[in-house]
């Protein structure tokens, strides 16, 4: 029989002990089961970047794994705890956005809030959700509990902006949405959305009062120190620095504007 998956997808950052007590408090209910990091260096109380990274990742994990996502600036607060089954997968998470790019690839097939308190730990800290209530829960889960045990149905959960690209005919005006652990910036734009503008070759990209002259289709297309835009795993156009660090090059970040004339 298969040992049982759970990811951690954290703000909480790769030093912090923070992520070995969540893992304690698992292996103490359930030592059968393999714990996978995802992403422990997510902006702090950046939700954006949380849900984009769980997006990209947590789809390509063995059916029934367990993911557990905790970027929680409203820790304490009325928020509410969510389980979700979408896909193949289910998610533990704060219901403040941190599913809302899943949710837009597939819909949920059940949303149940996390109140049944026979599987959090007795008294859980006001600040530490993470380790009190979605870790048990996550190793009850993998012990093979019934998540209809954890709570009411619900009919939704929180969404964050869409944060769609403005098109036109000869222009598409996007955003940054997040910078990558090598300083790249990483956009809104799809390499669909930019199909209509002519050769992607002679595109003009500019980002942060700075000019890019075209797409390239690897970062070895060009020579080291230079400001490049490509496609990045997901289909999203990116500005990097080849052996550098855009966004300090830049003093870019999370919401920079991004624009993209074609050569029609």
């Amino acid at each position: 029989m298969a040992r049982a998956i759970i990811t951690l997808t954290t703000d909480f950052g790769t030093s912090s002990p923070y992520v070995a007590q969540m893992k304690g408090v698992i292996l103490s209910l359930c030592r059968e089961v393999d714990l996978v990091d995802i992403a422990h260096a997510i902006g702090p109380q950046n939700i954006r970047e949380g849900a984009l990274v769980l997006a990209d990742t947590t789809p390509r994990f063995p059916p029934g794994t367990v993911h557990i996502a905790v970027v929680d600036p409203g820790v304490g607060t009325a928020r509410g705890l969510i389980y979700a089954e979408i896909g193949e997968q289910r998610y533990l998470a704060p219901d403040n956005g941190l599913l809302s790019f899943l949710i837009r690839q597939k819909l949920p097939q059940r949303v149940l809030a996390i109140e049944n308190r026979a599987y959090w730990f007795p008294k859980p800290s006001q600040t530490f959700h993470g380790r009190d209530i979605l870790a048990p829960v996550a190793a009850h889960l993998a012990l093979g509990t019934d998540p209809a045990l954890l709570g009411p149905a619900l009919d939704g959960c929180v969404m964050l902006d869409a944060a769609l690209p403005e098109k036109s005919a000869c222009t598409v005006r996007g955003e940054v949405l997040y910078v990558d652990s090598f300083g790249n910036l990483i956009t809104n734009i799809s390499r669909d959305e930019l199909s209509g503008l002519g050769d992607m070759a002679r595109l003009t990209i500019e980002c942060a009062g700075r000019a890019i002259r075209g797409v390239i289709p690897a970062y070895g297309a060009a020579m080291p120190g230079e400001l490049v835009a490509l496609f990045d795993s997901q289909g999203r156009l990116e500005i990097a620095v080849t052996s550098g660090h855009a966004a300090g090059e830049l003093a870019a970040g999370a919401g920079q504007a991004v624009l993209v004339t074609g050569n029609l």
